[in-house]
């Protein structure tokens, strides 16, 4: 037994793989091995012998298992070793860089203006985009032949029901729950019957309204000029008003800036006048305060409306409205 426990130790010792190391063990330990084979002979012996010879043996099987043990242990340790030398990070090398996203340019320019009115005292309104005919024309004093109003304008589910063309109709709501004063600013999505460089059938839009005693068409222009060289971030930007006429509002005006493009000297995209239209105001007209309820000779306001696209495309210089809408990334990068 001594011979064999010598050969066993000395081969494990040797051994240089975990494969040749459970090749060892198979030999003097497995079923048929060396060790087990020396086992099986003491059923010959008596009891005397078979109880001497039977505990040299196992001795000799536990220090074998124990050889074997702490061999693996070694064999393993050294394959890890190696196996870390192999994989190991060059952390001086650069990493992969994931280009960061962004927000969509209509969506910086939404929550730029919200935050500009924000600051001035407004709340965010939100409304349904698919509207009754009460909410979206009549209670906007807008009569039953205006061309706003026909099929080929609004897109109409029933004779009653229709996705919003604006988002008047938050107003509307608004003066209905809140009673003056009330300044709220609802930006959404709009829909109507339009496509082409300058227009799409959907589209963004912001309107602003503001209820009180005693506001004045001096408070809409102080409004308008805060907010327009806030938003184009000129202090001293010039804007001018054009009496207009919407259903909704009385006096009504067209707002426009200096063109941001040019300073006024006249270029291709102010069309050589040296001015840009960027969206439309009014006093809110008496048939508006009245059809939520308000007496006009105690309530007063004035309301605003723009449409986001139009602000972005002046924002950022881009010609054609389609460009925010088609998703190109080599477009939508640059707004990073």
């Amino acid at each position: 037994m001594d011979a064999l426990e010598n050969d066993a130790l000395a081969r494990i010792a040797a051994a240089d793989s975990l494969d040749a190391l459970e090749t060892l063990r198979v030999e003097y330990t497995g079923k048929k091995g060396s060790i087990t084979a020396q086992m099986k002979t003491l059923g010959q012996l008596d009891p005397e012998e078979r109880k001497t010879k039977g505990a040299a043996i196992n001795a000799v099987k536990d220090r074998v298992i124990g050889a074997l043990k702490g061999r693996r242990e070694t064999l393993q340790a050294e394959a890890l070793k190696a196996k870390l030398s192999a994989e190991t990070i060059d952390v001086t090398l650069p990493g992969r860089r994931r280009p960061p996203g962004a927000k969509h340019p209509v969506t910086q320019i939404t929550e730029r203006v919200s935050a500009i009115f924000q600051a001035m005292g407004f709340r965010v309104a939100e409304g349904p985009e698919i509207e009754d005919d009460w909410h979206n024309f009549t209670a906007l004093n807008i009569p039953e032949s205006h061309p706003a109003r026909a099929m080929h304008d609004t897109f109409y589910f029933d004779a009653n029901h229709l996705l919003r063309t604006h988002t008047s109709p938050v107003q509307i709501r608004a003066m209905q729950e809140t009673k003056p004063p009330l300044k709220v600013i609802a930006p959404g999505r709009v829909y109507r019957c339009d496509s082409d460089m300058t227009h799409s059938p959907m589209f963004h839009q912001i309107e602003v309204l503001y209820l009180d005693e005693n506001v004045r068409f001096t408070d809409l222009r102080a409004t308008l000029e805060t907010f327009l060289a806030a938003l184009f971030e000129r202090e001293d930007l010039p804007i001018r008003l054009r009496p207009s006429f919407f259903p909704f509002t009385e006096p009504s005006a067209e707002v426009d800036i200096q063109c941001v493009h040019c300073g006024g000297e006249g270029c291709r995209v102010c069309k050589k006048t040296g001015w840009i239209e960027v969206l439309g105001a009014g006093m809110v007209h008496p048939n508006v305060l009245r059809s939520v309820g308000l007496d006009p000779a105690e309530v007063s306001g004035f309301a605003i409306g723009m449409g986001v696209e139009r602000l972005a495309m002046l924002r950022y210089g881009v010609d054609d409205l389609r460009a925010f809408f088609e998703n190109d990334l080599r477009f939508l990068r640059q707004f990073q």
